[in-house]
């Protein structure tokens, strides 16, 4: 089964915990998701199970969109409502100041790892060390914020809900903080929902009720070939099948059917994998399967 699934992940559970599940209901080891969600929060969560595994960079590269709920006025050790209040504060920004503070995240920005994060730095995971109590230097790391979108505030409760799209490895936990930071009145995040992760949306989630027998997972799940729909296409003739599958490194530039920076590699109408367009021109990726149209 060579499938890709997009969950609804719970809150109350890790990543890891629904990759567990679908390896019980499936009885397949390689399961791999594409973008840890933190135990607490709920939302779009893609799964690859068999050969799909092997395109879950392709995934990771995704921007993604958030559902956020903001608490004003204390900071915390986790950065969010789960962990110890550090520090709180009395200062009630007006709503205009929310506003121009947040619009001003917009863009590329610069953020610092939380050390509740699964981030490794020589070798150890740094939520362990903050279990430890020890602190440790991290470096700030370029993200970038697409959008940011208000959808209610209540300064009365301190608190605001917004959508946010973002590139990769953004923690929004640590946006909440350091918008609290420049509005001088702390902040965190009191609520998450990913409500997109690329092509992958809460309208198209199923939950793990959903998916409990090996023919569910069939049903609700989506073959590689329609997942990766978006890459452009490349049709190889017949006669460089054979030489392609033996690692001949061919230029397929001449076959491109439509544009674009990754493509599907068809042989008549069998998908073989995906091609990646470089400097040096447009290369097999990944062979995902074989002459036969067998993984």
């Amino acid at each position: 089964m060579d499938r890709i699934i997009n969950i609804l992940k719970p809150p109350n559970m890790t990543s890891h915990d629904v990759v567990g599940r679908l390896r019980r209901v499936t009885k397949i080891k390689k399961i791999g998701h594409t973008g840890t969600l933190d135990p607490m929060a709920a939302g779009v969560l893609p799964v690859c199970i068999g050969k799909s595994t092997k395109i879950i960079e392709y995934f990771e590269e995704d921007s993604k969109t958030y559902r956020c709920e903001m608490t004003l006025g204390a900071s915390t050790d986790t950065e969010d409502a789960w962990g110890t209040v550090l520090e709180t504060s009395d200062h009630l920004p007006t709503e205009q100041s929310v506003i121009d503070t947040m619009m001003s995240f917009i863009g590329d920005i610069e953020q610092v790892p939380p050390m509740y994060s699964a981030l490794k730095i020589n070798g150890q995971k740094l939520y362990d060390l903050a279990r430890q109590g020890k602190v440790v230097e991290r470096k700030a790391r370029l993200r970038t914020i697409h959008t940011i979108d208000i959808i209610h505030m209540d300064l009365s409760k301190k608190t605001v809900i917004f959508d946010v799209c973002c590139s990769k490895g953004t923690y929004v936990r640590t946006l909440c903080h350091d918008i609290g930071l420049k509005l001088g009145c702390l902040a965190h995040m009191s609520f998450l929902m990913r409500t997109a992760s690329g092509n992958f949306t809460l309208a198209d989630a199923v939950t793990l009720e959903e998916v409990q027998t090996l023919q569910a997972v069939l049903e609700k799940s989506r073959s590689i070939e329609e997942v990766l729909a978006y890459f452009g296409r490349v049709s190889v003739p017949t006669g460089l099948r054979e030489k392609m599958i033996n690692g001949v490194k061919i230029d397929l530039r001449p076959y491109i059917e439509s544009d674009g920076n990754f493509y599907r590699v068809y042989v008549g109408d069998l998908f073989l994998g995906t091609a990646k367009m470089t400097k040096e021109g447009l290369f097999v990726d990944k062979y995902l399967y074989d002459q036969h149209g067998k993984s």
